[in-house]
């Protein structure tokens, strides 16, 4: 079995080119967890929004600020949404099937990425960011808008299963 894989999905960046309260909890997240040993590699997910640089290349920035040697860092800077963020990573990262991963991601967001990476094929666990440090109307907001998301990934997960039968 290959080592486990820190995976980060993406979050948005703001015009001045730093992380979003979003983007920041999940990249301080991760840290964490790579910090405390749990990981060999992290692949930060994320392409280029409303604002340059990409997400993924933020995410670099604070993480190689915070001690992470870049060759321990994959950057997955093409993708607009979880599916992609996925997809794209198993991509670059062919054994990502062969080892665990742990998607960081808030926990609002993190049923709906576990089953995208499931469909894949993927051994993924969830690690999320303390919530409570979320406005609640926020939480709220984000909350719903990933339950309508859930749709269609829904959609997305039954196409992509009829494709892999035949």
């Amino acid at each position: 079995m290959s080592p486990i894989t820190i995976l980060i999905l993406g979050a948005a960046v703001w015009p001045d080119g730093q992380a979003s309260p979003a983007l920041h909890r999940r990249v301080m997240q991760a840290l964490t967890l790579w910090q405390a040993g749990q990981a060999q590699r992290i692949i930060c997910c994320g392409g280029l929004g409303r604002h340059a640089p990409s997400e993924a290349e933020v995410m670099a920035r604070i993480l190689i600020r915070h001690g992470v040697a870049p060759d321990r860092l994959v950057l997955e800077d093409r993708s607009t949404d979880t599916i992609q963020n996925i997809t794209n990573a198993k991509a670059l990262c062919p054994d990502l099937a062969q080892g665990g991963v742990i998607l960081v991601t808030d926990r609002y967001h993190g049923f709906r990425a576990r089953l995208i990476a499931r469909a894949l094929g993927l051994e993924a666990s969830i690690s999320s960011p303390d919530h409570r440090t979320m406005r609640r109307h926020r939480y709220a907001r984000a909350w719903m808008r990933d339950r309508l998301a859930l749709l269609k990934t829904g959609l997305w997960i039954m196409r992509h299963k009829i494709r892999t039968l035949y």
